[in-house]
């Protein structure tokens, strides 16, 4: 699992399974055209219906992952600020593997929300 917030009373610690920001990464990227990885940070929590917060090296191994599979591209780009960073999009093969990931999540989520629903 990956450990994303810090713990305390009032925000336990949320925890996503293995390979699961790689998912919500390549869905931000595709809805919300490139971005740099503060940016993507700062929506990601804005877009939590719990609180969320990402740790920035958690991000950025991901991010390294994706693009060394040659599911995202990064380009240097100047930010609104006029700071040089590194911005990524979703190439065609990560769009591909968004939608196998996708309907992998889908059956995953349904075989655990089978038995939590008692549905037999």
């Amino acid at each position: 699992m990956v450990s994303t917030a810090m713990a305390s009373e009032q925000n336990p610690r949320v925890e996503l399974l293995q390979g699961t920001l790689d998912l919500i990464v390549l869905r931000a990227l595709t809805t919300m055209g490139p971005q740099h990885a503060y940016g993507l940070a700062a929506r990601l929590e804005q877009m939590a219906d719990h609180p969320f917060s990402l740790n920035q090296g958690t991000l950025y191994a991901a991010l390294v992952r994706l693009e060394q599979n040659g599911w995202i591209k990064g380009t240097w780009q100047t930010t609104e600020n006029n700071r040089e960073a590194k911005y990524y999009a979703v190439t065609k093969a990560g769009a591909r593997a968004l939608q196998k990931e996708t309907e992998r999540w889908r059956r995953l989520a349904g075989l655990v929300n089978k038995p939590l629903l008692g549905e037999s």
